[in-house]
């Protein structure tokens, strides 16, 4: 960790025309990252792809879910 004496550095005077290619960097660098948080969640909520790694898994919550919702139904009759 640093000192906690250490001097602030100068802050020197931006250009206008700095400031906005440091927008556009910006705006560059978080449409990369939106884009690859899309690709993720993509990948994480496709319900084929959990089947075909987890094919066992996914059977026995479908039937689990299955028999809670028809042991539900069964009790209202």
């Amino acid at each position: 960790m640093a000192a906690s004496n250490e001097q602030p550095k100068p802050v020197r005077p931006r250009t206008s025309a700095a400031l906005r290619e440091e927008i556009e960097r910006t705006r560059a660098d978080l449409a990369t990252s939106v884009s690859a948080l899309r690709e993720e969640v993509a990948v994480a909520t496709d319900w084929r792809g959990w089947v075909r790694r987890h094919p066992y898994t996914c059977v026995g919550a479908a039937f689990l879910v299955g028999y809670v919702l028809g042991s539900r139904r069964g009790g209202e009759r």
